[in-house]
C-alpha cells in the first residue's frame, strides 16, 4: 500500500523523484521513513515503463 503517496502512476513517479532528489536520496530511505513498500512503487512505476536506476537514484 502507498499510504500518503498518490495512486496514479505519472502522479506517482513524479513526487517520487522529487522526494528522493530533494529529501531522501535513495529510494530505500524514502520506503523507510514514508513506511511503503519499495516494490509496491516499482511495481507501479512498471506499469507505465519505468525502472528505478540506482546509479542515477531516480525512476527513468
Amino acid at each position: 500500500m502507498l499510504t500518503g503517496l498518490p495512486n496514479d502512476p505519472m502522479l506517482l513517479l513524479s513526487v517520487v523523484n522529487t522526494k528522493i532528489r530533494d529529501y531522501y536520496h535513495t529510494l530505500d530511505a524514502l520506503c523507510e521513513d514514508m513506511h511503503v513498500e519499495k516494490e509496491e512503487i516499482i511495481k507501479r512505476l512498471k506499469e507505465i515503463d519505468y525502472e528505478y536506476d540506482e546509479s542515477r537514484q531516480q525512476f527513468v
